[in-house]
């Protein structure tokens, strides 16, 4: 079966997780268990800000280091899932339900990628 990797892109800053609504971490550990015993969820994490990171470029034959945050930047990935499904449909969907569970005041995309196996 193939694997996906989906990233959760957001607009750094915009919202903090302190002001989800009270059920939205059971509706998120629901969607966690229901998406692991499925056997469909194989990794998923959040990643820190862009203030604590750092981006490695290559350019001109040089290597060029740039602290974060950046601030030509607005939408940055915030976390990330490695899922195995039947199907991109399969993955859409369960993004979709990743999705949901949100308040629905806040913006964050699933971009969902087929990871290309060698």
């Amino acid at each position: 079966m193939p694997r996906y990797l989906t990233m959760i892109r957001l607009e750094e800053g915009s919202f903090r997780m302190e002001d989800a609504d009270a059920g939205f971490e059971a509706r998120m550990g629901a969607l966690f268990e229901e998406i692991t015993k499925a056997g469909v969820m194989l990794e998923t994490a959040g990643l820190k800000p862009t203030s604590e990171s750092t981006r490695v470029t290559w350019a001109d034959g040089k290597i060029s280091y740039t602290d974060g945050p950046y601030t030509e930047t607005k939408e940055v990935v915030g976390g990330y899932s490695i899922t195995q499904c039947r199907d991109l449909a399969e993955a859409i969907e369960w993004s979709k339900r990743f999705l949901e569970v949100h308040p629905p005041e806040w913006k964050v995309t699933c971009e969902v990628r087929e990871i290309e196996e060698m």
